[in-house]
Parts: C-alpha cells; sequence; structure tokens
C-alpha cells in the first residue's frame, strides 16, 4: 500500500504552496516530485488529497483533487492552562501526547511556585504540528504564550472552568464525575483546566480562581506530576463525553 505523506499547510485550500519547512521536508527527504500524491491538513477541520506540480530544490506546489472535511471528534472546546514544568522536554511531551489525544487550545502560567519563568512555544508549536500531523488530526490546537496566573485568570472566559490542587484544607470534587454529571448543553460548552507547577498552586491562587468562577476539583488520589495531571485531564475531558 502506497504510504500516505501529510503536511501541514494553513489556508491550504488557496495556498498552492507548500510552507518553507514543508516544501524542503518533502523534496529533499522525501524526494517528492511531480505527479506524485500528498495530503495537507489545514488545521482548521479539513484534509485536502492534492497532487505535486512542482518540486524544486526550495519549491513545492500542488493542486487540490479533492476536499474532505473531517469533523471534530470531541464537543465543546477543550482547553488546558499549565504551569511549564522546569525540565522543559516534559512539558513539550505534554503538548504532543495531548496533541493526540485532541485538545484545542494550551496556555502556561507563570505561578506563584513556578520554576519555569520563560517559554519557547514557538517550539512547542512546532511539536504539535507534528504530533497533529502523525496522529491525522485536522484540528491544529491553539499555543498561547506564557501568562501570569492573575491575568489569565482574570481574563473572561466561558464555559466550565476548573483547577486542580492538592489542598485538603478547600473542599475538592472528582473532576471525572463533575464532568459525567453535567447536562447535555453543558457537555458542549468550553471546558477550561487549570494545572499548576509542581509544587503546587499557591492556597491564594487557588481561592483566587474560585472567586473568579473556577470550580475545585481532584484527579484522584495519587499526586501526580505537572505534565502528567494535564494529559490525565485531557483523557478525563474526552472519557467523559463518550460514556
Amino acid at each position: 500500500m502506497k504510504e500516505e505523506r501529510y503536511f501541514y499547510v494553513p489556508d491550504a485550500s488557496r495556498a498552492g504552496e507548500l510552507p518553507h519547512d514543508e516544501a524542503q521536508h518533502a523534496t529533499r527527504v522525501l524526494r517528492l516530485k511531480e505527479g506524485d500524491e500528498i495530503y495537507l491538513i489545514d488545521g482548521c477541520g479539513c484534509f485536502f488529497k492534492a497532487q505535486v506540480t512542482l518540486a524544486s530544490a526550495k519549491r513545492c506546489t500542488y493542486t487540490i483533487m479533492e476536499t474532505l472535511p473531517h469533523p471534530q471528534e470531541w464537543r465543546g472546546h477543550l482547553h488546558i492552562a499549565m504551569a511549564p514544568t522546569k525540565m522543559m522536554e516534559r512539558t513539550e511531551w505534554m503538548a504532543e501526547k495531548a496533541t493526540e489525544l485532541g485538545i484545542d487550545e494550551f496556555s502556561f502560567l507563570d505561578c506563584q511556585f513556578s520554576e519555569r519563568h520563560h517559554l519557547r512555544t514557538d517550539r512547542i508549536d512546532k511539536i504539535v504540528v507534528a504530533a497533529m500531523k502523525q496522529s491525522r488530526k485536522a484540528w491544529k490546537p491553539v499555543v498561547n504564550p506564557l501568562q501570569s496566573f492573575r491575568s489569565f485568570i482574570e481574563q473572561p472566559r466561558e464555559g466550565l472552568k476548573f483547577i486542580c490542587h492538592c489542598y485538603n484544607e478547600i473542599e475538592r470534587v472528582d473532576f471525572f464525575d463533575t464532568l459525567r454529571a453535567t447536562t447535555p448543553t453543558e457537555s458542549s460548552e468550553p471546558i477550561t483546566v487549570l494545572i499548576g507547577p509542581e509544587g503546587d498552586f499557591s492556597i491564594d491562587e487557588v481561592r483566587f480562581a474560585m472567586s473568579h468562577g473556577y470550580q475545585s476539583v481532584s484527579l484522584g488520589n495519587a499526586r501526580l506530576r505537572t505534565e502528567t495531571a494535564a494529559l490525565s485531564s485531557v483523557m478525563i475531558m474526552q472519557l467523559a463525553q463518550r460514556l
């Protein structure tokens, strides 16, 4: 069976040419030539079956043969807002795996106990694109720049909002059970989940979020690493919609 080759091309229906990095991969690595069949992903819900019309050292153009709309596999808008880990590869791993599972948006929080205060979101975006192509996802998650916890909380945000933490002195409900109990209308609303740094959010941050409409939740009895908690939240959101 002939291998299907996928490329990320924003505005693929009108572009007519692969972006520079994708063109280099197509012509120098894969050695595609005129007449070869490729698939394009626009990141906004469509695949395109296309044919290469020019393959040179610097350019790769195409013509679209078929448009293949791909409905989103989950309801609502799934958003993870996480404090990045000290070891950058763990944050990158989370973004890669969450993209494979299905997520709409990543935000990164600078919290009181954060160990990392700078973040190369351009690198994370490239990892997200690679994961999107590998897992054949038609929707590309948004990758937002790092911002302070307080400014994120103060931004108006629609839908269901949750903060995960480990403080026993603050009442928490189970995240999965809470999602399962939502009405059909609520289950289609946007969902935002906050995940703290390795030292957790400060108790003042938890209370500040709750004062802005975030519900206090638990991911279970185990104490999870930051990136594990974020990925677990994505899996819970996906699973709760399917049961």
